[in-house]
This record gives structure tokens, sequence and C-alpha cells, in this order.
């Protein structure tokens, strides 16, 4: 499936390929390499709130201020919540800017190999082979709550939206 007018980098039109996950939808499966190669299914994080950032590389400047500011936020947000950062980075490429970051909490996972996550998700960048930002937050029955597509690949995420969203996740279950 292609859908053209989602998304722009600097004003420029891009396609985007794959399914359309909404919030409501069952969180499609995927399978993606971590830093050291091994295969992450997204269905091992199931229990945790999940908040799945997708950018387009971690050595952009745009892709580094979002990965860093979630490692902050994940700081407070316990342990229920686990954060992954998905790319077509290569894996390697992953561990030298986690390393050199100083990224403790955000997990990175590379879609090179397959685009597994960017066309069960359609944040797969037709014109590019790489990933929109999109950031979707699951719940720990794997049903998506939130979405957000950042319309301009090279804007930031609103993330006062976002930890809002996730916050009031982790609320209504501890109020259960």
């Amino acid at each position: 499936m292609e859908r053209k007018g989602i998304i722009t980098l600097h004003g420029n039109p891009l396609t985007l390929l794959g399914d359309v996950i909404n919030v409501g939808d069952k969180a499609p499966d995927f399978t993606v390499l971590d830093n050291d190669l091994n295969p992450v299914r997204l269905s091992s994080f199931k229990g945790k709130v999940i908040v799945l950032s997708s950018v387009p590389s971690l050595d952009t400047p745009v892709c580094d201020m979002e990965t860093r500011r979630f490692n902050k936020e994940a700081e407070n947000l316990g342990d229920d919540v686990v954060v992954l950062t998905v790319s077509m980075d290569l894996p390697f490429a992953q561990k030298r800017w986690c390393g050199a970051a100083g990224i403790d909490r955000v997990i990175t996972l590379s879609d090179h190999r397959d685009a597994s996550f960017g066309e069960s998700y359609g944040v797969l960048i037709k014109e590019l082979r790489l990933l929109a930002r999109v950031v979707f937050i699951i719940d720990r029955e794997g049903i998506v709550q939130y979405k957000q597509e950042v319309g301009e690949v090279s804007d930031e995420p609103d993330y006062v939206k976002v930890i809002s969203a996730v916050e009031k996740l982790i609320g209504e279950y501890t109020h259960k």
C-alpha cells in the first residue's frame, strides 16, 4: 500500500509504504535486530507499556535530539514502560551512537534487514528507504493507544503529548 502527502522532507512530499496502523488497532508483531545482531520481536515486550519511536537515522540532529529526550523521559516512567527507537541504521552504527550519546534507557533497534517494522506500521519512506518520524504507544495488551505522525520529517515530535499519553495510560493501570 502506498500513501502520498502524509509526510514531507523540507517541504517535499514523500510516499509511505505499508499498512496503516491506527489507535485501537492490535499492534502488529515484527522482527528487528538489536545492537548485537540478535533478532528482537515486539511480542517480547508484551506486558509492558511500549513507547515505539520510529526515526530516519540516529546520526541526524533531530533523531539524535529525539532519542536523547526519550532516554531522559524514560527515567521517570518506571519499569513498566519500555522505550524502543527503531531506525534503518545498521546495528553497529546504533551501538556506536548509543555509546557516544550515553543512551542507557532507550532500546535502539534496526529495521535495515527486512523493513519488517516499516512495512507493518506503514512508516517506510519509499523514496529514501528510511523510516518516517512516528511515535506509537502500545498498551500491555498490545493495542495501539496513541499515534503521532510528524508531518515534516525534519521536525521533532510533540514530547509533551507523547509523555502525557504514556502517563495517562500508566495511571489507568494503577487505578484498576
